[in-house]
């Protein structure tokens, strides 16, 4: 059977309009794929991701390293021979000045104390007895009624009751001295740091009974090399870090230097007073720092900026919004801040970008303007 030619030639135009619109998708489809590729090659930073360098003070100076260590502490020995009856205080609780903290057998004491109040008493009265018999017998002496010797006898008498006396009075004093030895008490406002003893043990003369610190008084005990203590002056300040107090820092300042070496170490003591209210509360920490001998203005890096590979040192640097890898020489650390000293490789108001990832490229284009990336439509 034959066909219409008109037929023929709108099946011939079906097809030429299906080819098109099929070559016209795959265009598109191509195109937002070299589009999409295009955005992902731009790196998104956020200001808080940039860092511009300046000049900054860099402080110089010998090391330092020691303890926190209070200046007012106490370690309360005992003076007497006895048996400790009761501790009323524990490590870490405050106490005040006077406070009752060790309490020590007094039996013995007191019945010596009880003996020398007696002697002292009979010693009153004998030379009470001694004194009128010299008083009189000096009256009849001068009336011609008693000799000589019975008037220096009577003085001899009296002047050794006299002794007998001040021994006795003595004695009474040293009794009750030894009594208040068995009550020992706070001599400050602090803290117990150390609890040496318990109910029912025996205290020699000397044991370690309790400790008490003052922690207001904290200060920073350090030690510095003998090379280098002619640059440290009373007065300079010292920046340092305690062991346990991470991320803080600790300002003071130089208050005295020990006039004399350590034999075996050759290191000198340096005594550092703090600086504002920030005090550590707990003492014998390990702390480190740097005295600051000297302050000189100089180009400044940050840390986080740096990227370090072997002995290598290098950063990432925007420009024009592409970002570039640059190698950097890096000098001494500023004890305060963290930030390292540059030498070469930067110059002032260079921007960096901040911890840098290991994916960066160099010669990538970066996108500072912090807008947000419209959502890609689906379905369409």
């Amino acid at each position: 059977m034959l066909r219409h030619p008109l037929s023929k030639l709108l099946v011939a135009s079906t097809l030429a309009m299906a080819v098109s619109m099929t070559l016209t998708g795959c265009n598109s489809a191509s195109s937002k794929s070299e589009k999409n590729a295009a955005s992902a090659d731009i790196l998104l930073i956020a200001p808080e991701d940039v860092a511009t360098i300046h000049s900054n003070q860099f402080a110089s100076g010998p090391s330092i390293t020691g303890a926190i260590q209070p200046e007012k502490k106490a370690d309360l020995r005992a003076e007497i021979s006895s048996v400790v009856l009761q501790v009323l205080k524990e490590n870490g609780e405050k106490v005040n000045k006077g406070d009752l903290l060790v309490r020590l057998d007094d039996t013995s004491i007191r019945d010596s104390l009880n003996s020398a109040q007696e002697s002292e008493r009979a010693a009153s009265q004998s030379l009470d007895q001694a004194q009128r018999q010299y008083e009189r017998l000096k009256t009849l002496r001068s009336s011609g009624m008693a000799s000589a010797q019975q008037l220096e006898d009577a003085e001899i008498k009296r002047n050794n009751n006299l002794s007998d006396l001040s021994a006795a009075k003595t004695r009474t004093v040293q009794a009750r001295q030894q009594l208040q030895r068995t009550e020992i008490r706070a001599p400050f406002d602090g803290i117990v740091s150390e609890r040496k003893v318990s109910n029912g043990d025996t205290a020699q003369i000397g044991k370690e009974l309790i400790k008490v610190i003052d922690p207001s008084s904290m200060r920073f005990e350090g030690l510095v090399s003998a090379d280098t203590v002619s640059q440290v002056k009373v007065g300079q300040a010292v920046n340092f870090r305690i062991n346990g107090y991470t991320g803080q820092t600790f300002n003071g300042s130089v208050k005295r230097i020990n006039p004399e070496a350590n034999p075996v170490t050759r290191q000198v003591e340096v005594l550092v007073s703090f600086k504002g209210s920030a005090l550590p509360l707990v003492s014998g920490l390990y702390a480190e720092g740097q005295i600051e001998a000297a302050s000189v203005a100089t180009l400044m890096i940050p840390d986080a900026t740096i990227v370090r590979s072997g002995d290598k040192t290098s950063a990432w640097k925007i420009k024009d919004n592409v970002i570039h890898k640059v190698d950097i020489a890096l000098g001494g650390r500023d004890q305060r801040r963290g930030d390292y000293v540059v030498k070469s490789g930067l110059a002032e108001g260079d921007i960096l970008l901040r911890n840098p990832t290991t994916t960066l490229k160099d010669g990538q284009k970066v996108d500072t303007s912090n807008k947000p990336v419209a959502p890609s439509a689906k379905g369409k």
